[in-house]
């Protein structure tokens, strides 16, 4: 068992409340519960020694390991191959009533042989609220129940196979021939556990086909018929995996704490929904057909803004909890070593006390953003939009921290700026559209005015660019996003030269930096890789700028970089490797919006 497996060598399942990262030898060793945004059971994958894993191996050394989805689902499959025979572990998460809170969550992890003989070796050693509380073990009728202060996990296997007490964790050693088959189901339940119905072989059997069949339904929703339907698709799942059913609210990422830099302080905790992040997720969930996912999350953003104060005092903060609390708190968890020793590790996140008023923009963009958008501005919530943007009005030109987060003090980012224009812009089409009451001359005086700063002070003609913030030469690739949002059009020659001047300094082999930190510090030392959803945001802007070729191929070699199971993490470092909390939404995102465009310019041009 590797102590520090790559981050990229993880498959991901679950249940659309919390998930599970799982290596290719067959390690469960990322599990948070009962919500992805929850202490941990299991977090090996921070400190191999303290952390906590399941896992299901084989049992000789040197066997070969090969892991892959079943098609078009959240089933995971890791082939063990071995001198004596290949067998398989097939991990998923049962699904149950989505829109209802779960008292219990379930891993299902099936062993089989396909060729041959193959013994497989289980130990399971959960580790409590980040390794930071104890439990008792009770081995009761072949099952084992593990007792922490406020969960209980119990442990059940069919086939032959016993469970043996190892300390406080369990252990067990099964060969299995050709065709034969053993399973282990852990069940988390809050508090002490009720009846726990027994396991039979054919009841497993109709939970994995109810769960294959699940996501076959939902995958046959998407639109989606372009050239790229595999990552796209594997996109889709991945997203659908990251957002918490109950409240439709998606998290950045499912894991925290994995750095940007081996052995650097950029670790950050990303269980937690994005305004930014999210609301960019409404147009691609749209594009692709899912407007059920782009409703509920529609109502989880607009139930934000009268929902009273926020940790900043602003009317809005820039990420949530995912049932939409507030509070997250920033802590240091010193008794983890962190992923390859970087430390340290932190849970919480202190940017949610960050003014960064680009989110304002996007949270109006997503609400407007319908095919029938006048259902959704129904008396209640127009009063509360326009509420938003009349204080808009007065609050834009400040200066803030910017989407990057950074610690470096406040600056007046250019792209706060225009994504404040969008806010207004797009409050003044709907005002239009559905013939609501509202400031539309003082939300047009805000918007041309921004309009007019960003042009005069956001553009350096001595870069022959827009830059990261005013009275800077810095570039960004934040800005990326200007086209995409109406801004500017995506050939205006001031935007050629702007990505013209990103390719020149900031673009790697298709891979895009998001900033020069040297020339911009951030508040942070080290350095970091290049930001995949810069490098789809890239790719985008090359295809609306009509660089079809470029874009093609740029985005033909991103693909390269997704992991075995066609899985992204937030960055890739200087010799491919992936970097940061992992899957990354937004990187999944930006995939999709790449895909499309590219898909939708090669069409129109007839390449």
């Amino acid at each position: 068992m590797l102590r520090w497996p790559p981050v990229a060598d993880h498959g991901l399942i679950g249940d659309l409340r919390t998930a599970a990262l799982v290596t290719s030898e067959g390690v469960l060793d990322w599990f948070c519960t009962p919500r992805f945004d929850s202490p941990s059971m299991f977090a090996g994958l921070l400190d191999h020694d303290r952390g906590g894993h399941f896992a299901i191996t084989a049992q000789t050394s040197g066997a070969t390991t090969r892991q892959l989805y079943l098609a078009d689902t959240a089933i995971l499959v890791t082939r063990l191959m071995t001198a004596d025979g290949v067998g398989e572990v097939i991990d998923f998460m049962p699904l149950g009533e989505a829109e209802a809170p779960a008292d219990r969550h379930r891993i299902v992890r099936v062993m089989r042989v396909t060729r041959g003989t193959v013994g497989f070796r289980l130990a399971c050693r959960p580790r409590f609220d980040y390794g930071r509380a104890g439990h008792n073990l009770v081995l009761e009728r072949g099952m084992a129940y593990f007792r922490g202060p406020d969960q209980t996990a119990c442990l059940q296997v069919v086939g032959p196979m016993t469970l043996e007490r190892d300390g406080q964790d369990v252990r067990a050693d099964v060969v299995l021939r050709q065709d034969e088959r053993a399973a282990a189901v852990l069940t988390v339940c809050d508090g002490p556990p009720g009846p726990l119905a027994p396991l039979t072989e054919e009841g497993i059997q109709r939970e994995l086909r109810s769960t294959y069949d699940y996501w076959h339904r939902w995958l046959h929703r998407s639109r989606y018929r372009g050239r790229w339907q595999q990552p796209v698709n594997r996109s889709a799942i991945t997203l659908k995996l990251m957002t918490y059913a109950p409240t439709g609210a998606p998290v950045a990422a499912v894991t925290a704490g994995l750095p940007e830099q081996l052995g650097g302080e950029r670790n950050w905790d990303y269980r937690y929904t994005w305004v930014r992040d999210a609301a960019l997720s409404v147009k691609a969930l749209l594009d692709l057909g899912f407007e059920a996912e782009a409703d509920a999350f529609r109502r989880w953003l607009g139930a934000r803004i009268p929902a009273g104060p926020t940790v900043t005092g602003e009317p809005l903060q820039v990420m949530y909890r995912v049932d939409g609390d507030p509070h997250l708190a920033e802590e240091v968890l010193g008794h983890l070593e962190g992923y390859g020793g970087s430390a340290p590790v932190r849970i919480g996140n202190g940017a949610a006390g960050q003014l960064q008023l680009d989110i304002y923009g996007e949270v109006v963009f997503a609400l407007t953003h319908a095919p029938d958008v006048a259902q959704l501005a129904g008396y209640d919530g127009w009063q509360h939009l326009r509420a938003l943007l009349d204080w808009l009005a007065h609050a834009w030109d400040r200066p803030d921290e910017g989407i990057w987060e950074t610690r470096g003090g406040r600056k007046d980012f250019t792209l706060s700026r225009v994504m404040c224009w969008v806010a207004f812009d797009r409050g003044i089409r709907l005002a239009a559209q559905v013939a609501r009451p509202a400031d539309v001359a003082g939300w047009t005086a805000a918007r041309d005015a921004i309009f007019d700063q960003v042009m005069d002070r956001g553009y350096s003609t001595r870069r022959g660019a827009f830059v990261q913030h005013y009275g800077a030469e810095v570039l960004d690739s934040a800005l990326l996003l200007m086209p995409s949002v109406g801004f500017l059009s995506p050939k205006d020659h001031r935007w050629l030269s702007t990505l013209d001047a990103m390719e020149r300094e900031l673009v790697s082999d298709s891979l895009v930096h998001r900033y020069d930190p040297a020339a911009s510090p951030d508040g942070l030392r080290g350095s970091e890789g290049t930001f995949s959803l810069c490098s789809f945001l890239y790719v985008e802007a090359l295809a609306r700028a009509g660089r079809l070729g470029l874009a093609r191929y740029a985005f033909d070699k991103m693909l390269t970089y997704a992991n075995h199971v066609g899985l992204f993490a937030e960055e890739i470092g200087p010799t491919g490797e992936q970097l940061g909390n992992f899957p990354q939404a937004f990187t999944h995102l930006a995939l999709i919006n790449a895909a499309l465009a590219l898909d939708e310019e090669l069409d129109r041009s007839g390449t």
